[in-house]
């Protein structure tokens, strides 16, 4: 903690391991968090530290640890403890099985153990709850380790640490202490910078650390007392008590500051702020001329309609359509998608750069993109009025959706018009406008191939997405939902045939262990424990779900039932979280979102490294070449998967950061809200009208003392036994925003439906 000197800016390099980060509304929701939900079980579970109940496993294992060196027999613990029934001996053999098998108990033989006296020392990835402890993921463990932070040699979240598990006679969670950090995740961090005289301090942005950053005078770079920096740390401690030493990298500006809080998020999250030399060079490199003998390779589409659709702000138009009448009455219908891998070659360093990134980030205001300009916005993009290259799927469908025969192979593109989404949906609700009826017999056909996918049992879900009108300095002027029409379903329809397609193509190529390599998007079924929980929240709002049916038909039904209602967007997020996370993989394991059996990315080779990789894998079996190497693939995918996530975090966190900024100037005005999650500190609410979210704290409730109940989502008065539970709809007051926690804090006014 800080003492009064602290506060007057005299402080050392000792003891500024505070406590200001625990808790204290950072936005880590329990219905949205691993952590929180960990701290809620953690609330519930005996304290070693405090004599609770001892588990049976305890009362067992302290009959040897009070003899370690003794060799005890079946019947001596069971006579130790009194048991003299059979189904307690049975119980009791069945105890010290298990304690053998988590090597807590040695087996001397068939009927004799003794105490397991060898150091017990596990490997595992840290999982900071709070800045009090944090638990150790291992494969080596069914049950997570608690390790204090005092303990924790100054790992942080997502280290790889060796721990030695220490022994457990107390009942309650197993603990332990980190002998050695093995890899750290980062060593770089974002933070705030509080000068002293000789000597700063960088309180970290990220939110899982449980210590500030000391930086010497020649390490501080000319930062000023509340800029915004990057931090570097040089030298870790010996010993708990101090902090680590840092230098810093990167002064962003004062915190507060659009620029400054932007490439601060882009730091915190290790997004690159420009290429490298070498990378741009070797793009502008790269003629823009196609050579005749590369026309000739391909299937030549110059001379049939084709357009693309897309966002009125976007510069990289990676996918086109293309529509003409067969002889036989049906539709030809191509989908053109940018041909990366003709411009980036393997082991060439844009190459190099592509994976590394994995993906393009999209932030309130900016895009960081995959690949240099030259090459989203220039050669590879499908601007209109251009000759492109591109790797195609083509469909012969009729009206009503039937797919007759599919192409797959490298083309020449001219795109005849470039629409935007509004544009495209004027010619869909008017019927008139250059090229209506290719959008209109396009748009009819999607419809046909989305009915189809839902009743294949695809979830219907539609994600809400959060848009901002920026004035010139990035300051956010209204904040909106997105809305998605008929325009955006039509793009999407094709292009989720077209990832399909090029899944089963290669999929069907060989069976079993002959199958050969291809990068999937999987999704898996929803986890049925989640799934229980889920029904009984959506009972309380009086939507019946059952666990036990088709779950496709029984979520496609809630979402009919709830679209336009306030609790839409909370029970849509609560549904999504029963599901796993969408992944790539080389294993054909499927889509259940999509109710499809195999699924890949094709169809976004500019902004995704996975399309790069589904690319030349498709070409390399158009060329009847021999299956590639699974594991290298398999660890591009991980790679990839990880990468997305980032971005995903990224994209959060900018959003969350313009969220706060816009309710700066709301602070005094009353809103509609869904109670959002609930946390031991207070609870989130969603405001109706703009989606952004906020916290109520306990403390601010005034008229009782409120306690969590976490099993029900709920908050529960002591004396009143007043209840506030998760989805209850809330009038809140805007109350303050905090620009450089990201959160924004608001006051209860009244409760105004409760389920």
């Amino acid at each position: 903690m800080r003492s009064k000197k602290d506060k007057k800016g005299g402080r050392s390099n000792e003891g500024r391991n505070d406590n200001r980060r625990s808790g204290r509304g950072r936005g880590e929701s329990a219905s949205n968090h691993k952590s929180s939900a960990r701290e809620a079980s953690a609330r519930k579970e005996p304290s070693n530290r405090k004599g609770a109940p001892k588990s049976a496993k305890a009362v067992v294992l302290e009959v040897f640890s009070n003899s370690p060196d003794a060799v005890f027999t079946m019947r001596q613990v069971t006579r130790r403890l009194g048991v003299t029934d059979k189904s307690g001996r049975e119980q009791m053999q069945n105890l010290v099985k298990a304690l053998v098998r988590e090597n807590k108990l040695l087996a001397v033989d068939d009927d004799k153990f003794m105490m397991n006296l060898k150091v017990d020392i596990i490997t595992g990835r840290v999982d900071l709850a709070n800045s009090k402890y944090a638990y150790i993921v291992s494969e080596e463990r069914e049950e997570d380790i608690r390790v204090y932070t005092e303990h924790l040699q100054y790992a942080m979240d997502g280290d790889l640490v060796k721990v030695e598990v220490l022994p457990s006679v107390r009942g309650g969670r197993q603990e332990g202490v980190v002998v050695e950090v093995l890899q750290r995740s980062r060593t770089e961090m974002v933070g705030l910078m509080e000068l002293s005289k000789n000597f700063g301090f960088v309180v970290p942005d990220f939110k899982r650390t449980y210590f500030d950053i000391f930086v010497g005078e020649r390490h501080l770079k000319e930062a000023q007392s509340g800029d915004k920096v990057l931090v570097r740390i040089i030298e870790w401690p010996d010993k708990p008590g101090k902090n680590p030493t840092g230098e810093v990298v990167r002064v962003f500006g004062p915190a507060g500051e659009h620029e400054a809080e932007i490439h601060s998020i882009m730091a915190e999250f290790g997004l690159p702020f420009e290429f490298p030399e070498a990378v741009e060079e070797e793009a502008e490199r790269i003629s823009d001329k196609i050579p005749a003998g590369e026309i000739a390779k391909r299937r030549d589409f110059r001379d049939v309609t084709t357009f693309t659709i897309d966002p009125a702000d976007a510069k990289d138009f990676d996918d086109a359509l293309s529509i003409q009448k067969l002889e036989n009455g049906n539709w030809e219908i191509g989908v053109h998608i940018a041909d990366v891998t003709h411009y980036v070659h393997p082991r060439s360093i844009l190459e190099k750069e592509a994976f590394h990134r994995a993906t393009s980030v999209y932030l309130v205001d900016r895009t960081i993109p995959m690949l240099p300009e030259r090459l989203s916005n220039g050669l590879c993009s499908l601007r209109p009025e251009e000759e492109k290259l591109t790797f195609s799927v083509v469909f012969e469908l009729d009206e009503k959706g039937k797919l007759y025969d599919t192409w797959y192979g490298r083309t020449i593109i001219y795109s005849d018009r470039r629409f935007t989404y509004e544009e495209a949906q004027e010619r869909i609700e008017t019927g008139e406008g250059d090229f209506a009826e290719e959008v209109n017999i396009l748009n009819g056909i999607a419809k046909k191939l989305q009915t189809k996918r839902f009743k294949n049992g695809a979830i219907s879900f539609e994600t809400v997405e959060v848009k901002f009108n920026l004035d010139e300095n990035g300051k956010p002027l209204s904040v909106y939902v997105k809305e998605r029409k008929d325009a955006h379903k039509l793009i999407e329809e094709f292009m989720l045939l077209a990832n399909k397609r090029v899944a089963e193509f290669v999929y069907g190529l060989g069976k079993g262990k002959k199958r050969p390599t291809m990068v999937y998007r999987t999704h898996g079924n929803p986890d049925p424990d989640r799934l229980t929980t889920f029904a009984l929240f959506a009972r309380k709002f009086g939507y019946k779900v059952d666990p036990e049916g088709d779950i496709s038909e029984e979520l496609n039904h809630l979402t009919a039932e709830i679209e336009g209602k306030p609790e839409q967007s909370v029970l849509q997020n609560l549904a999504i979280r029963t599901m796993a996370k969408a992944k790539y993989s080389t294993e054909p394991e499927g889509h259940f979102g999509l109710a499809f059996a195999h699924y890949s990315h094709f169809t976004s080779p500019i902004r995704r490294y996975p399309d790069m990789m589904a690319h030349r894998l498709l070409q390399h079996y158009l060329d009847e070449g021999k299956s590639e190497d699974k594991e290298e693939y398999e660890e591009r995918c991980r790679h990839s998967s990880e990468m997305e996530k980032r971005a995903a975090d990224a994209e959060r966190a900018s959003i969350k950061y313009k969220q706060v900024e816009f309710m700066k100037d709301t602070i005094g005005n009353q809103y509609k809200g869904i109670v959002s999650g609930v946390t031991e500190w207070g609870i989130f609410v969603e405001i109706e009208e703009n989606k952004c979210e906020g916290m109520v704290r306990l403390a601010d409730i005034n008229d009782d003392y409120y306690e969590l109940d976490a099993d029900n989502y709920r908050i529960i008065g002591r004396q009143t036994k007043r209840i506030i539970s998760f989805g209850d709809e809330v009038l809140v007051e805007v109350k303050s925003a905090n620009m450089a926690d990201r959160t924004i804090d608001l006051d209860l006014i009244e409760t105004l439906k409760q389920h």
